[in-house]
């Protein structure tokens, strides 16, 4: 890394930004899937400053139990420390961490990024919210929780595709700031076709998955999430009006949209002739500013594109995952160990394959969003 760290240095020149840090991770066998997300979530900086001025705030050496949130805060903090701007980290202790707890990522074998990112979120809010209980019942007062949530009590984050334990009954669980930053709301309308009563029921998540279609755009793979599907037949919808099936529209709308909007392209397709899954290589386009209009309260929520997690290789069990990253209107590549410069047009040649048989098999899976308009209050 010595030596392209030296060349981004010289490539950015008196342009390198104040107090940023440009580091490459080491890859631990099979473990370009977290070094990818990893890069993604450090330049989404409002989350890191939160998580760092979270640990600075509640590290307590006495008691401080080892978990994935202790252990993403150091490497954070390691990074944004560093004396040099540029170099290489082995994130060796959380990657131990990682396959500590969780059995799926102990192999070597290709691992899914969606998966570790879905994963790592939800074991960050559990931990927080364990933390918030257990202040709650070493003091009367409720001021340590709410100081260690960040926030007002709210809905739970649990994404649509994701279950998600809650680990005991809580009438109102705790906002903290993994929510703040990530949770959205979506609102599922089902309209019952013979008394059109709507019945709306509300679910929280914390990234969009979208299906996708070959030569297609973000905006259409969204306007298709939201788009109207009949129940009928079999898939009769029960009417508490009606009391009795009946036929049924329903349709799923973003409510809130979040501060920072992850969508997961679904580029793996289980074919059932084959018995197994394929990658999708279609080209779908995402561009650099989003707006999103299929929304119930704010007419246009508008985003800026900060990171791509790109996934390199023909099929869903091999391959390698790189990052592309936006910091301070610079455009990076991230490769484990290496980091350069990129220009801002190169984005687009992670679109996608326009023909199923390409050379290029890098293509966009995740992509982070972070909103530019300030959300309407309600």
């Amino acid at each position: 890394m010595g030596a392209t760290g030296s060349r981004l240095e010289k490539a950015l020149g008196d342009q390198f930004p104040e107090g940023e840090r440009y580091f490459g991770l080491e890859n631990f066998g099979n473990t370009c899937y977290c070094n990818s997300v990893l890069q993604a979530l450090y330049f989404c900086v409002p989350f890191r400053e939160q998580l760092i001025e979270y640990y600075s705030n509640n590290k307590n050496p006495a008691d401080a139990e080892e978990n994935l949130l202790t252990c993403l805060a150091d490497l954070f903090i390691q990074i944004s420390s560093q004396k040099k701007k540029t170099g290489v980290i082995a994130p060796k202790r959380f990657v131990q961490r990682l396959k500590k707890q969780n059995e799926i990522f102990r192999s070597y074998m290709h691992q899914d990024a969606h998966e570790f990112l879905n994963y790592l979120l939800n074991e960050l809010v559990d931990t927080l919210e364990k933390e918030s209980l257990s202040a709650k019942s070493d003091s009367d007062t409720s001021s340590t929780s709410e100081k260690i949530a960040n926030g007002p009590n709210i809905s739970h984050a649990n994404g649509p595709n994701i279950s998600h334990a809650n680990g005991g009954v809580q009438k109102e669980p705790l906002v903290t700031w993994v929510h703040k930053n990530f949770q959205g709301i979506l609102t599922n309308e089902t309209k019952c076709l013979c008394c059109e009563t709507v019945t709306a029921r509300d679910e929280t998540f914390l990234d969009l998955s979208l299906d996708i279609e070959q030569n297609s755009s973000i905006t259409s793979c969204l306007k298709n999430f939201s788009s109207t599907e009949t129940l009928n037949a079999e898939d009769k919808f029960f009417c508490d009006k009606c009391c009795s099936l009946q036929e049924a529209q329903k349709r799923m709308k973003i409510k809130k949209p979040p501060h920072i909007l992850v969508i997961h392209l679904k580029r793996f397709k289980y074919i059932e002739h084959l018995g197994r899954y394929k990658k999708l290589s279609y080209r779908v386009v995402f561009p650099l500013e989003l707006k999103l209009s299929n929304t119930v309260e704010d007419s246009d929520a508008e985003y800026s594109l900060f990171a791509v997690v790109v996934h390199v290789g023909s099929g869903p069990n091999h391959g390698h995952y790189v990052s592309l990253v936006k910091s301070h209107n610079h455009w990076l590549f991230f490769d484990d160990e290496n980091v350069e410069m990129i220009d801002e047009s190169a984005v687009q040649t992670f679109f996608g394959s326009s023909q199923e048989y390409s050379s290029n098999t890098d293509h966009g899976y995740i992509l982070f969003y972070e909103r530019t308009t300030t959300a309407s209050t309600s």
